[in-house]
Protein backbone atom coordinates (compact mmCIF):
# COMPACT_ATOMS: atom_id res chain seq x y z
CA UNK A 1 0.00 0.00 0.00
CA UNK A 2 1.31 3.77 -0.83
CA UNK A 3 2.18 6.52 1.35
CA UNK A 4 -1.23 8.13 -0.47
CA UNK A 5 -3.07 5.43 -0.43
CA UNK A 6 -2.97 5.46 3.70
CA UNK A 7 -4.14 8.95 4.04
CA UNK A 8 -7.13 9.78 5.55
CA UNK A 9 -10.11 10.83 2.99
CA UNK A 10 -12.57 14.34 3.72
CA UNK A 11 -15.72 13.37 4.98
CA UNK A 12 -17.94 13.77 1.68
CA UNK A 13 -21.32 15.21 3.02
CA UNK A 14 -24.15 13.31 1.70
CA UNK A 15 -26.81 16.69 1.81
CA UNK A 16 -26.67 18.73 -1.25
CA UNK A 17 -28.26 22.52 -0.48
CA UNK A 18 -31.54 23.44 -2.65
CA UNK A 19 -30.49 25.06 -5.88
CA UNK A 20 -34.13 27.77 -6.61
CA UNK A 21 -35.97 26.65 -9.47
CA UNK A 22 -37.09 30.03 -11.68
CA UNK A 23 -39.50 28.99 -14.50
CA UNK A 24 -39.05 30.45 -17.67
CA UNK A 25 -42.47 32.14 -18.93
CA UNK A 26 -43.88 30.18 -21.69
CA UNK A 27 -46.87 31.15 -24.36
CA UNK A 28 -49.32 28.28 -25.11
CA UNK A 29 -52.87 26.66 -24.35
CA UNK A 30 -51.95 25.34 -21.31
CA UNK A 31 -50.48 28.03 -20.28
CA UNK A 32 -53.18 29.80 -20.98
CA UNK A 33 -55.45 27.66 -19.27
CA UNK A 34 -53.69 28.23 -16.19
CA UNK A 35 -54.09 31.74 -16.26
CA UNK A 36 -57.72 31.47 -16.66
CA UNK A 37 -57.92 29.09 -13.82
CA UNK A 38 -55.74 31.08 -11.41
CA UNK A 39 -57.69 34.61 -11.69
CA UNK A 40 -61.14 32.59 -11.66
CA UNK A 41 -59.91 30.34 -8.27
CA UNK A 42 -58.36 33.60 -6.66
CA UNK A 43 -61.65 35.55 -7.52
CA UNK A 44 -63.74 33.28 -6.00
CA UNK A 45 -61.77 33.01 -2.74
CA UNK A 46 -61.08 36.62 -2.62
CA UNK A 47 -64.43 38.42 -3.74
CA UNK A 48 -66.89 35.61 -1.97
CA UNK A 49 -67.01 37.05 1.41
CA UNK A 50 -68.34 40.57 -0.18
CA UNK A 51 -71.00 38.75 -1.67
CA UNK A 52 -74.77 39.84 -0.22
CA UNK A 53 -77.76 37.84 0.10
CA UNK A 54 -80.73 39.06 1.91
CA UNK A 55 -82.24 36.54 4.23
CA UNK A 56 -84.67 38.94 6.18
CA UNK A 57 -83.90 41.10 9.10
CA UNK A 58 -83.09 38.62 11.78
CA UNK A 59 -80.08 36.57 9.73
CA UNK A 60 -77.01 37.75 8.41
CA UNK A 61 -76.61 38.92 4.59
CA UNK A 62 -73.43 37.57 3.74
CA UNK A 63 -73.69 35.17 1.05
CA UNK A 64 -71.64 32.90 2.37
CA UNK A 65 -70.16 32.53 6.09
CA UNK A 66 -69.23 29.79 8.24
CA UNK A 67 -70.70 31.22 11.37
CA UNK A 68 -69.13 29.60 14.01
CA UNK A 69 -70.86 31.67 17.10
CA UNK A 70 -74.20 30.70 16.10
CA UNK A 71 -73.42 27.13 14.60
CA UNK A 72 -74.36 27.96 11.21
CA UNK A 73 -72.86 27.66 7.71
CA UNK A 74 -74.92 29.82 5.40
CA UNK A 75 -73.92 29.36 1.71
CA UNK A 76 -76.60 31.90 -0.62
CA UNK A 77 -80.16 30.06 -0.18
CA UNK A 78 -78.60 26.80 1.72
CA UNK A 79 -79.09 26.66 5.52
CA UNK A 80 -76.87 24.29 7.57
CA UNK A 81 -77.42 23.03 11.23
CA UNK A 82 -75.28 21.74 13.35
CA UNK A 83 -77.36 18.34 13.03
CA UNK A 84 -77.19 18.84 9.16
CA UNK A 85 -73.25 18.15 9.43
CA UNK A 86 -73.94 15.27 6.85
CA UNK A 87 -74.39 17.84 3.99
CA UNK A 88 -70.74 18.45 4.64
CA UNK A 89 -69.56 15.28 4.79
CA UNK A 90 -71.06 14.24 1.69
CA UNK A 91 -69.72 17.15 0.04
CA UNK A 92 -66.30 15.89 1.09
CA UNK A 93 -66.55 12.63 0.01
CA UNK A 94 -67.39 13.90 -3.27
CA UNK A 95 -64.46 16.07 -3.17
CA UNK A 96 -62.74 12.77 -2.70
CA UNK A 97 -64.11 10.81 -5.61
CA UNK A 98 -64.06 13.81 -8.03
CA UNK A 99 -60.02 13.80 -6.83
CA UNK A 100 -60.00 10.22 -7.43
CA UNK A 101 -62.15 10.97 -10.87
CA UNK A 102 -60.03 13.35 -12.83
CA UNK A 103 -56.20 12.01 -11.12
CA UNK A 104 -57.74 8.26 -12.90
CA UNK A 105 -58.57 10.16 -16.01
CA UNK A 106 -56.09 13.24 -16.70
CA UNK A 107 -52.97 12.03 -13.69
CA UNK A 108 -52.21 14.65 -11.37
CA UNK A 109 -54.21 17.85 -13.15
CA UNK A 110 -55.46 18.98 -9.91
CA UNK A 111 -52.06 19.51 -9.12
CA UNK A 112 -51.56 21.51 -12.15
CA UNK A 113 -53.90 23.62 -12.56
CA UNK A 114 -56.40 24.10 -9.15
CA UNK A 115 -53.92 23.08 -5.71
CA UNK A 116 -53.96 26.16 -3.75
CA UNK A 117 -50.52 25.94 -3.51
CA UNK A 118 -50.15 25.91 -7.13
CA UNK A 119 -52.10 28.66 -7.77
CA UNK A 120 -50.47 30.76 -5.25
CA UNK A 121 -46.66 29.83 -6.26
CA UNK A 122 -47.83 30.50 -9.98
CA UNK A 123 -49.45 34.15 -8.47
CA UNK A 124 -45.79 34.73 -6.71
CA UNK A 125 -43.59 33.94 -9.69
CA UNK A 126 -45.27 36.14 -11.73
CA UNK A 127 -44.60 38.68 -9.24
CA UNK A 128 -41.21 37.68 -9.20
CA UNK A 129 -40.99 38.03 -12.49
CA UNK A 130 -42.53 41.69 -13.27
CA UNK A 131 -39.88 42.67 -10.64
CA UNK A 132 -36.59 40.93 -11.20
CA UNK A 133 -37.36 39.78 -15.10
CA UNK A 134 -37.45 36.05 -16.62
CA UNK A 135 -35.25 33.33 -15.54
CA UNK A 136 -32.01 34.56 -17.03
CA UNK A 137 -32.40 37.77 -15.40
CA UNK A 138 -33.59 35.81 -11.89
CA UNK A 139 -30.60 33.61 -12.30
CA UNK A 140 -27.85 36.49 -12.89
CA UNK A 141 -29.35 38.09 -9.40
CA UNK A 142 -29.59 34.75 -7.69
CA UNK A 143 -25.66 34.72 -8.67
CA UNK A 144 -24.89 37.93 -7.75
CA UNK A 145 -22.37 37.89 -4.88
CA UNK A 146 -21.77 41.27 -4.16
CA UNK A 147 -24.95 42.86 -2.51
CA UNK A 148 -25.45 46.31 -4.41
CA UNK A 149 -28.70 48.60 -4.03
CA UNK A 150 -30.11 47.35 -7.17
CA UNK A 151 -30.52 43.95 -5.47
CA UNK A 152 -31.54 45.22 -2.02
CA UNK A 153 -33.90 47.34 -4.00
CA UNK A 154 -35.66 44.44 -6.35
CA UNK A 155 -35.86 41.84 -3.47
CA UNK A 156 -37.13 44.59 -1.07
CA UNK A 157 -39.85 45.40 -3.82
CA UNK A 158 -40.31 41.66 -4.12
CA UNK A 159 -41.04 40.86 -0.85
CA UNK A 160 -42.84 43.47 0.12
CA UNK A 161 -45.35 42.94 -2.59
CA UNK A 162 -45.18 38.86 -1.60
CA UNK A 163 -46.25 40.31 1.87
CA UNK A 164 -48.92 42.18 1.03
CA UNK A 165 -50.35 38.89 -1.21
CA UNK A 166 -50.22 36.72 1.62
CA UNK A 167 -51.99 39.50 3.83
CA UNK A 168 -54.90 39.67 1.69
CA UNK A 169 -54.61 35.83 1.14
CA UNK A 170 -55.16 35.30 5.54
CA UNK A 171 -57.62 38.49 5.85
CA UNK A 172 -59.81 37.16 3.26
CA UNK A 173 -59.98 33.48 4.95
CA UNK A 174 -61.03 35.33 8.21
CA UNK A 175 -63.78 37.32 6.32
CA UNK A 176 -65.58 33.51 5.96
CA UNK A 177 -66.04 33.19 9.12
CA UNK A 178 -67.86 36.55 9.98
CA UNK A 179 -69.62 39.98 8.77
CA UNK A 180 -66.60 41.28 6.12
CA UNK A 181 -67.50 44.51 6.27
CA UNK A 182 -67.93 44.70 9.77
CA UNK A 183 -64.78 42.60 10.26
CA UNK A 184 -62.55 44.83 8.35
CA UNK A 185 -63.39 48.25 9.85
CA UNK A 186 -62.85 46.36 12.85
CA UNK A 187 -59.10 45.09 11.99
CA UNK A 188 -58.41 48.51 10.91
CA UNK A 189 -59.57 50.12 14.28
CA UNK A 190 -57.49 47.37 16.51
CA UNK A 191 -60.95 46.37 17.69
CA UNK A 192 -61.37 42.27 16.45
CA UNK A 193 -60.76 39.57 18.32
CA UNK A 194 -57.15 38.45 19.13
CA UNK A 195 -57.80 35.26 17.09
CA UNK A 196 -58.49 37.41 13.48
CA UNK A 197 -55.37 38.97 14.04
CA UNK A 198 -53.28 35.42 15.07
CA UNK A 199 -54.73 33.59 12.04
CA UNK A 200 -54.13 36.37 9.63
CA UNK A 201 -50.48 36.39 11.00
CA UNK A 202 -50.21 32.42 10.94
CA UNK A 203 -52.10 32.78 7.02
CA UNK A 204 -49.73 35.66 6.10
CA UNK A 205 -46.78 33.74 6.99
CA UNK A 206 -47.68 30.01 5.83
CA UNK A 207 -48.10 31.93 2.02
CA UNK A 208 -45.61 33.96 1.97
CA UNK A 209 -43.03 30.87 3.28
CA UNK A 210 -45.04 28.09 1.03
CA UNK A 211 -45.45 30.52 -2.06
CA UNK A 212 -42.22 31.87 -1.71
CA UNK A 213 -39.75 30.40 -0.91
CA UNK A 214 -40.94 26.71 -0.28
CA UNK A 215 -42.45 26.24 -3.54
CA UNK A 216 -42.36 22.85 -5.54
CA UNK A 217 -40.48 21.12 -1.97
CA UNK A 218 -44.09 21.37 -0.65
CA UNK A 219 -45.18 19.17 -3.72
CA UNK A 220 -42.94 17.29 -3.37
CA UNK A 221 -41.81 16.55 0.20
CA UNK A 222 -44.48 17.75 2.34
CA UNK A 223 -48.10 16.88 0.22
CA UNK A 224 -48.97 13.12 0.31
CA UNK A 225 -50.88 12.76 -3.01
CA UNK A 226 -48.07 11.96 -5.07
CA UNK A 227 -47.10 8.51 -3.05
CA UNK A 228 -50.97 8.14 -3.57
CA UNK A 229 -51.70 9.18 -7.11
CA UNK A 230 -50.32 5.49 -8.08
CA UNK A 231 -52.95 4.13 -6.96
CA UNK A 232 -55.71 6.33 -9.01
CA UNK A 233 -53.58 5.83 -12.16
CA UNK A 234 -53.04 3.27 -14.68
CA UNK A 235 -52.18 2.34 -18.27
CA UNK A 236 -54.44 4.30 -19.57
CA UNK A 237 -54.72 7.19 -17.84
CA UNK A 238 -53.28 10.63 -19.88
CA UNK A 239 -50.27 12.27 -18.87
CA UNK A 240 -47.65 14.43 -19.74
CA UNK A 241 -45.40 11.87 -21.55
CA UNK A 242 -42.20 12.65 -23.50
CA UNK A 243 -42.27 10.49 -27.01
CA UNK A 244 -38.80 8.95 -26.92
CA UNK A 245 -39.42 6.68 -29.72
CA UNK A 246 -39.98 10.06 -31.91
CA UNK A 247 -37.60 12.59 -29.84
CA UNK A 248 -34.30 10.07 -29.28
CA UNK A 249 -31.29 10.04 -30.23
CA UNK A 250 -31.21 14.14 -29.28
CA UNK A 251 -29.31 16.28 -31.44
CA UNK A 252 -25.70 16.47 -30.91
CA UNK A 253 -25.66 13.04 -28.66
CA UNK A 254 -22.95 9.88 -29.30
CA UNK A 255 -25.20 8.06 -31.70
CA UNK A 256 -25.74 11.16 -33.53
CA UNK A 257 -21.96 11.80 -33.80
CA UNK A 258 -21.65 7.91 -34.87
CA UNK A 259 -24.02 9.06 -37.85
CA UNK A 260 -27.33 7.35 -36.46
CA UNK A 261 -30.52 9.44 -38.02
CA UNK A 262 -31.08 12.23 -35.54
CA UNK A 263 -34.36 12.43 -33.77
CA UNK A 264 -37.33 15.26 -33.32
CA UNK A 265 -35.53 16.64 -29.73
CA UNK A 266 -32.63 19.22 -30.59
CA UNK A 267 -32.02 19.13 -26.93
CA UNK A 268 -32.83 22.91 -26.50
CA UNK A 269 -33.77 22.18 -22.53
CA UNK A 270 -37.04 24.46 -22.84
CA UNK A 271 -39.17 21.90 -21.81
CA UNK A 272 -36.47 22.18 -18.38
CA UNK A 273 -36.40 25.81 -18.42
CA UNK A 274 -40.22 26.00 -17.98
CA UNK A 275 -40.24 23.34 -15.54
CA UNK A 276 -41.68 24.38 -12.12
CA UNK A 277 -40.29 21.45 -10.17
CA UNK A 278 -36.96 21.37 -11.96
CA UNK A 279 -37.66 18.06 -13.54
CA UNK A 280 -36.50 16.84 -17.16
CA UNK A 281 -39.75 14.78 -18.58
CA UNK A 282 -37.66 13.38 -20.94
CA UNK A 283 -36.54 11.10 -18.20
CA UNK A 284 -39.70 9.64 -17.99
CA UNK A 285 -42.54 9.72 -15.01
CA UNK A 286 -41.31 10.77 -12.30
CA UNK A 287 -42.90 10.94 -8.72
CA UNK A 288 -42.43 15.10 -8.68
CA UNK A 289 -44.31 16.07 -11.88
CA UNK A 290 -47.62 17.81 -11.15
CA UNK A 291 -49.01 17.70 -14.85
CA UNK A 292 -49.30 21.59 -15.70
CA UNK A 293 -48.36 20.58 -19.36
CA UNK A 294 -46.03 23.61 -19.66
CA UNK A 295 -43.54 21.48 -21.10
CA UNK A 296 -46.06 20.57 -23.11
CA UNK A 297 -45.97 24.03 -24.33
CA UNK A 298 -42.47 25.27 -24.56
CA UNK A 299 -42.13 22.12 -26.91
CA UNK A 300 -44.53 22.75 -29.24
CA UNK A 301 -43.01 26.09 -29.56
CA UNK A 302 -39.95 24.93 -30.73
CA UNK A 303 -41.12 22.29 -32.53
CA UNK A 304 -43.09 24.91 -34.76
CA UNK A 305 -39.97 26.86 -35.53
CA UNK A 306 -38.11 23.99 -36.56
CA UNK A 307 -40.67 22.69 -38.88
CA UNK A 308 -41.62 19.84 -36.79
CA UNK A 309 -45.16 18.36 -35.94
CA UNK A 310 -46.17 19.50 -32.36
CA UNK A 311 -46.51 16.63 -29.41
CA UNK A 312 -43.01 15.16 -28.71
CA UNK A 313 -44.05 16.18 -25.26
CA UNK A 314 -47.95 15.82 -25.19
CA UNK A 315 -50.76 14.38 -23.25
CA UNK A 316 -50.62 10.65 -23.21
CA UNK A 317 -51.22 6.61 -22.09
CA UNK A 318 -48.87 4.28 -21.94
CA UNK A 319 -51.18 1.65 -23.91
CA UNK A 320 -50.38 4.07 -27.06
CA UNK A 321 -46.88 3.43 -26.64
CA UNK A 322 -47.23 0.52 -28.69
CA UNK A 323 -49.10 1.47 -31.51
CA UNK A 324 -47.14 4.56 -32.09
CA UNK A 325 -43.87 2.96 -32.16
CA UNK A 326 -44.91 0.68 -34.57
CA UNK A 327 -46.39 3.90 -36.51
CA UNK A 328 -49.69 3.70 -35.73
CA UNK A 329 -52.26 6.06 -34.12
CA UNK A 330 -53.21 6.72 -30.87
CA UNK A 331 -56.64 5.83 -29.17
CA UNK A 332 -59.28 8.35 -29.18
CA UNK A 333 -58.83 10.78 -25.73
CA UNK A 334 -62.40 9.48 -24.84
CA UNK A 335 -61.87 5.91 -25.18
CA UNK A 336 -59.18 6.85 -22.61
CA UNK A 337 -61.26 8.83 -20.39
CA UNK A 338 -64.66 6.48 -20.93
CA UNK A 339 -63.21 3.09 -19.34
CA UNK A 340 -64.65 1.09 -16.10
CA UNK A 341 -62.67 2.85 -13.33
CA UNK A 342 -63.62 6.36 -14.66
CA UNK A 343 -67.56 5.35 -14.83
CA UNK A 344 -67.10 3.75 -11.78
CA UNK A 345 -66.01 7.49 -10.05
CA UNK A 346 -68.28 9.31 -11.83
CA UNK A 347 -71.18 6.62 -10.98
CA UNK A 348 -70.20 6.92 -7.79
CA UNK A 349 -70.11 10.94 -7.11
CA UNK A 350 -73.36 11.46 -8.78
CA UNK A 351 -75.03 9.17 -6.65
CA UNK A 352 -73.82 10.98 -3.50
CA UNK A 353 -74.48 14.59 -5.31
CA UNK A 354 -78.07 13.48 -6.22
CA UNK A 355 -78.54 11.92 -2.55
CA UNK A 356 -77.27 15.14 -0.91
CA UNK A 357 -79.61 17.68 -3.49
CA UNK A 358 -82.52 14.98 -2.69
CA UNK A 359 -82.13 15.28 1.09
CA UNK A 360 -81.79 19.01 1.06
CA UNK A 361 -85.64 19.21 -0.64
CA UNK A 362 -87.01 16.81 1.34
CA UNK A 363 -85.12 18.17 4.83
CA UNK A 364 -88.20 19.71 7.45
CA UNK A 365 -87.46 23.03 8.48
CA UNK A 366 -88.81 22.57 11.94
CA UNK A 367 -87.33 19.92 13.90
CA UNK A 368 -87.06 18.73 17.56
CA UNK A 369 -84.86 16.22 19.93
CA UNK A 370 -85.86 14.49 22.97
CA UNK A 371 -83.87 13.91 26.55
CA UNK A 372 -85.74 12.10 29.11
CA UNK A 373 -84.68 13.72 32.54
CA UNK A 374 -83.29 10.79 34.36
CA UNK A 375 -82.77 12.53 37.97
CA UNK A 376 -85.06 11.18 38.86
CA UNK A 377 -86.53 9.09 36.30
CA UNK A 378 -90.06 9.35 37.25
CA UNK A 379 -92.11 11.20 40.24
CA UNK A 380 -95.27 10.10 42.04
CA UNK A 381 -97.24 13.32 42.59
CA UNK A 382 -99.81 13.48 45.67
CA UNK A 383 -102.71 12.33 43.78
CA UNK A 384 -101.11 9.05 42.76
CA UNK A 385 -100.15 10.23 38.75
CA UNK A 386 -96.82 9.45 37.29
CA UNK A 387 -95.02 12.19 35.41
CA UNK A 388 -91.59 11.92 33.75
CA UNK A 389 -89.92 15.05 32.70
CA UNK A 390 -88.33 15.54 28.88
CA UNK A 391 -86.02 18.30 27.38
CA UNK A 392 -87.38 19.25 23.78
CA UNK A 393 -85.67 21.49 22.10
CA UNK A 394 -87.30 22.57 18.89
CA UNK A 395 -85.61 24.32 16.04
CA UNK A 396 -87.34 26.46 14.06
CA UNK A 397 -85.52 26.91 10.43
CA UNK A 398 -87.97 29.17 8.91
CA UNK A 399 -87.16 32.90 8.67
CA UNK A 400 -90.02 34.06 10.95
CA UNK A 401 -91.47 33.44 14.46
CA UNK A 402 -93.49 30.27 14.51
CA UNK A 403 -96.07 28.77 17.16
CA UNK A 404 -95.81 24.97 18.12
CA UNK A 405 -98.25 22.75 19.77
CA UNK A 406 -97.06 19.77 21.98
CA UNK A 407 -99.16 16.47 21.79
CA UNK A 408 -98.35 12.79 22.81
CA UNK A 409 -99.49 9.73 20.71
CA UNK A 410 -99.00 6.30 22.27
CA UNK A 411 -101.48 6.24 25.75
CA UNK A 412 -104.78 8.70 25.38
CA UNK A 413 -104.46 8.61 29.21
CA UNK A 414 -100.69 10.45 29.09
CA UNK A 415 -101.53 14.45 29.21
CA UNK A 416 -99.11 17.13 28.15
CA UNK A 417 -97.92 20.33 30.25
CA UNK A 418 -95.94 22.35 29.66
CA UNK A 419 -93.15 24.42 32.09
CA UNK A 420 -94.10 28.56 31.43
CA UNK A 421 -96.88 27.80 28.66
CA UNK A 422 -99.88 28.70 29.86
CA UNK A 423 -102.32 28.33 26.74
CA UNK A 424 -100.30 24.78 25.46
CA UNK A 425 -98.26 26.74 22.95
CA UNK A 426 -94.67 27.86 22.88
CA UNK A 427 -93.35 30.61 20.74
CA UNK A 428 -89.47 29.75 18.87
CA UNK A 429 -88.14 32.72 17.38
CA UNK A 430 -86.90 32.90 13.40
CA UNK A 431 -83.78 30.62 13.04
CA UNK A 432 -83.22 29.84 16.44
CA UNK A 433 -83.77 26.05 18.92
CA UNK A 434 -85.98 26.98 21.73
CA UNK A 435 -85.65 24.42 24.42
CA UNK A 436 -88.66 23.58 26.43
CA UNK A 437 -89.26 21.67 29.69
CA UNK A 438 -92.19 19.17 28.94
CA UNK A 439 -94.31 17.00 31.28
CA UNK A 440 -95.86 13.79 30.76
CA UNK A 441 -98.55 12.91 33.25
CA UNK A 442 -100.55 9.27 33.39
CA UNK A 443 -103.42 9.50 36.04
CA UNK A 444 -103.00 6.92 38.81
CA UNK A 445 -104.25 3.30 37.84
CA UNK A 446 -103.86 3.72 34.27
CA UNK A 447 -101.65 1.61 32.07
CA UNK A 448 -98.64 4.05 31.84
CA UNK A 449 -98.40 4.74 35.11
CA UNK A 450 -98.78 0.64 36.45
CA UNK A 451 -95.77 -0.23 33.69
CA UNK A 452 -92.55 -0.32 34.12
CA UNK A 453 -92.14 1.67 30.51
CA UNK A 454 -94.38 2.69 28.17
CA UNK A 455 -93.28 3.57 24.04
CA UNK A 456 -94.46 7.21 23.71
CA UNK A 457 -94.25 9.51 20.47
CA UNK A 458 -93.39 13.30 21.08
CA UNK A 459 -95.18 15.52 18.40
CA UNK A 460 -94.82 18.93 17.32
CA UNK A 461 -97.04 20.93 14.64
CA UNK A 462 -96.41 24.46 13.37
CA UNK A 463 -99.23 26.03 13.62
CA UNK A 464 -98.75 28.30 10.88
CA UNK A 465 -97.74 26.03 8.18
CA UNK A 466 -99.35 22.62 9.41
CA UNK A 467 -95.90 20.70 9.05
CA UNK A 468 -94.88 18.44 12.01
CA UNK A 469 -91.75 16.38 13.15
CA UNK A 470 -91.85 13.86 15.92
CA UNK A 471 -89.54 11.80 18.24
CA UNK A 472 -89.86 8.66 19.64
CA UNK A 473 -89.17 8.08 23.63
CA UNK A 474 -90.77 6.09 26.33
CA UNK A 475 -92.76 7.18 29.70
CA UNK A 476 -91.36 5.49 32.91
CA UNK A 477 -93.94 3.98 35.14
CA UNK A 478 -94.06 2.58 38.86
CA UNK A 479 -92.52 -0.99 38.49
CA UNK A 480 -95.02 -3.28 40.40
Amino acid sequence: MSVADSQPTEPQSLYAAREPIFPKRVYGKFRNLKWVIMIVTLGIYYVTPWIRWDRGAALPDQAVLLDLANRRFFFFWIEIWPHEFYFVAGLLVMAGLGLFLFTSALGRVWCGYACPQTVWTDLFILVERWIEGDRNARLRLHRQKNLDLRKVRLRLTKWITWALIAVATGGAWVFYFTDAPTLLVDLFTLNAHPIAYTTIAVLTGTTFFFGGFAREQICIYACPWPRIQAAMMDEDTLTVGYREWRGEPRKNSEAVKAGAPQGDCIDCMACVNVCPVGIDIRDGQQLECITCALCIDACDDIMAKIGKPRGLIDYMAFTDEVSERAGGKPKPIMKHILRPRTILYTALWSLVGVGLVFALFIRSDIDLTVAPVRNPTYVTLSDGSIRNTYEVRIRNMQHETREFEVTVKGDPAIKVELEGATDGKISVNADEVHLQRVYLVAPAGSEPATEERSDVRIWIEDLTSGERAHKDTVFNGEDD
